[in-house]
Order: structure tokens, then sequence, then C-alpha cells
């Protein structure tokens, strides 16, 4: 059993979007194989995976860097012969060899990226989807009904707020039951007006979270904090720098609702300083780590051990990223649910064909890895690259 090939092609998910901090005019990811010599199926088995959106494609990192690290390790040193597939954790060192620690940032998601594609294969040999695997390696049971919300309400250019409205209320009509806007990239009372007419729209059918970006100043911060705290939100997301942990601290002073942050940190590290320093709630705050951003699912791991140490369930994570890795981490490992694109950066998001979103909720498919092989659109893009 050997890994043959890591291939990488960046790909543009562009689109005419903005939040409070950047527009996704030029955005890319990349898209990556890890061709094995295992056959399932009368098909070799090649696991798949990307960086989540809101982050550029890993390109050079990846081919020159840690591509390279796989494919010159001892072979056995990345199979597991007790399991009969890969050993992901043994890749994962292989890909972090001669890596100083610190600096997660771009490096953090050029292997988060392999190691997707890295549990998508490893699953496959098992002939299993990847949630039913990690349930049974954590002795747990499955959960395959999995909570998703709908993330949207960017700012388009020249749309208004009746716009605004109809893309929530499509949402609902898809079965969310909690939808997600942008704030922060218009003034606070522009800002007000649209969060009114998302909250009429949606009614009691739904709730309504807010995502700043960490766009917010401390001043900025708690003034719309104390501008949102009038309404039901679900959650005050990301209010300002992800690594402003007193900022953070702060808003709990002035905002008794829930918040959610976490997308930006990319390291079990970073995860304890944010639960020692940043004043989060393990009775009302969401934690918004994204395994395709922070070194993938073998640090995802060790960021579920420290919240554990701290107090936390896995149960108050919602990840980042609306990807299919996401959503079976939340399935096989106690998750709080999944955040979903409905229409956004297609064919990476959503979910396979036929999956259907019921009171907020779907249901995982039986399909063995992550389920790529489900959506039609996006196997055919990760096909092309592959064979």
């Amino acid at each position: 059993m050997r890994i043959v090939d890591v291939r990488e092609i960046t790909k543009p998910i562009a689109s005419p979007i903005r939040n409070a901090y950047i527009d996704f005019s030029r955005m890319t990811a990349s898209l990556v194989a890890v061709v094995t010599d295992v056959e399932r199926a009368g098909r070799r088995v090649v696991g798949y995976g990307f960086n989540s959106n809101g982050r550029y494609g890993q390109g050079g990192l990846i081919r020159e860097r840690f591509r390279d690290r796989i494919l010159e390790a001892p072979p056995g040193s990345l199979v597991d012969e007790a399991a009969g597939t890969l050993d992901p954790h043994g890749i994962w060192a292989a890909m972090m060899t001669n890596e100083k620690p610190g600096g997660h940032g771009e490096r953090s998601v050029a292997v988060g990226t392999l190691d997707m594609a890295v549990w998508d294969a490893t699953a496959k040999i098992a002939s299993k989807p990847l949630f039913r695997l990690l349930a049974e390696r954590e002795g747990r049971a499955a959960a395959p009904r999995v909570f998703v919300y709908a993330a949207g309400g960017y700012y388009y250019p020249g749309r208004d707020d009746a716009a605004l409205r109809a893309e929530m209320r499509s949402y609902l009509d898809r079965g969310y039951t909690v939808v997600k806007m942008k704030i922060g990239g218009a003034p606070l009372h522009e800002d007000q007006r649209r969060i009114e007419a998302v909250l009429a729209e949606i009614g009691a059918q739904a709730r309504l979270a807010v995502d700043a970006n960490g766009r917010f100043d401390r001043e900025t911060a708690v003034a719309y904090a104390e501008m949102l705290r009038q309404y039901p939100l679900f959650w005050y997301e990301e209010a300002g720098d992800p690594l402003d942990y007193a900022l953070q601290a702060g808003l709990a002073d002035v905002y008794p609702g829930p918040m959610a942050t976490g997308e930006n940190l990319f390291s079990h590290q970073d995860a304890r300083n944010l639960l020692r320093y940043g004043g989060m709630r393990p009775d009302r705050d969401w934690l918004q780590f994204d395994c395709a951003l922070s070194y993938g699912l073998v640090e995802y791991l060790r960021i579920l051990d420290v919240l554990g140490q701290f107090g936390w369930s896995p149960s108050r994570c919602i990840p980042h990223g609306g990807h299919q890795m996401s959503l079976n981490i939340a399935a096989g490992l106690g998750l709080g649910g999944n955040e979903s694109y409905p229409d956004l950066f297609q064919p990476y998001g959503g979910f396979p064909d036929g999956v259907r979103v019921e009171d907020g909720h779907i249901v995982m498919p039986e399909l063995p890895g992550i389920g790529f092989e489900g959506k039609s659109d996006l196997i055919q893009v990760m096909r092309e690259l592959a064979e």
C-alpha cells in the first residue's frame, strides 16, 4: 500500500461579494489529489481535498514543500498496518518534518488541504464513510443527523434590502432554521436597518446570526454589541481581530447573548489561548475552528483535546467553511453542527446530490470517504485532476 502521487491545481472561486474585510473577486482555492496504488470497486483509490473558502490557493507551499515530503517518506511510515489503511497521523508527521513551531498562517492551510485528501483516501481504503471511521476510532456512536445553518447575507454591488430578504427567505424555503448575514461593511445604522429587515422576513421561522469578520476595534465592537443585544440573535461572530483576546473577553461584559469565533485560529495552541484569555463562555458561546485551515483533522483532534481540558464540549463547535469534511467530523465526533453555503463557492460548497435540509438538519449519506463522489459537479472537477 503506497501513495504514488500528490497533485495540486489552483482553481478560481471568485464571486462579486464582499464581507467587512475582503472582497472575493479574485479568490482562489487549491484542489489536491492523493493517489494510491489501492483499488476498491474496480477503481484506484484517490483521496481529494481543497482548502476552505475565503483563503487563497496554497499551490506553492504544497508543490515545493509538503508534496515531496509525503512522496519521499518511507512508505511503511505512512501506513497503519493493523487497520489496513493509511496512517493520517504518520503522513501529517512527514509533512511537518523540519517545520518550526508557530507560524500558523498559510502553512496551516496547505497542510490542512492535504490532510483532507489523506483522510478521504484512508476511509475509502477502509470502505467506510469517514464519519463512521472516526466514530469507531473514538469509541463512540456516529450521529448521521447534523445541524447546518445557511451562511450568506454578503454585501453585493447595488443590492438593496429587498434582495437580502429574498435571499434569506430562500434559505427558509430550503429547510434551514438558522441563517447568517454579514455586518461591519457598512455604517452601524445601515447594518441595523439590514438586520431588522432580515428579522422581519424570517419572523419566528428561523434565527439570525451576524458576522463582522474581525473588522471592529474595541469601541466599534462594543457599539455594535450594545445595538445587537436588543435582538434575539443566534450569535454575534468575530467582532474583532482573532488574536485580540482582550477585546473578545471585554464583549462579555456588554453582550449577554451567544458569541462565536475561532475560524481564524489555526492550531491547538491558538485554541488554548482563546480559552485562557478570550472570555469565551462554555454555556452559550460557539467555537468555529475549521480543520481545512488549521493543519487538518490531525490537529483538530488536538484542538478537541484542549477543549476538553477547559471543560468545553465538542457540541459547542460549529466549524467554519461549509465543506463536507467538517460535516463528517460533526457526525463522527459529536460536534454541534456545520456551516453551509447553499449558493456560493460552487462546486465546493453544499452537500452530495439528493441530500436535503429538513428542520435545519441533514442526514449523512453512506458514501465511502468524505463523500465527494456523491456530488456530481464536484467529483467531475476532482477526477479531471487525478484521472
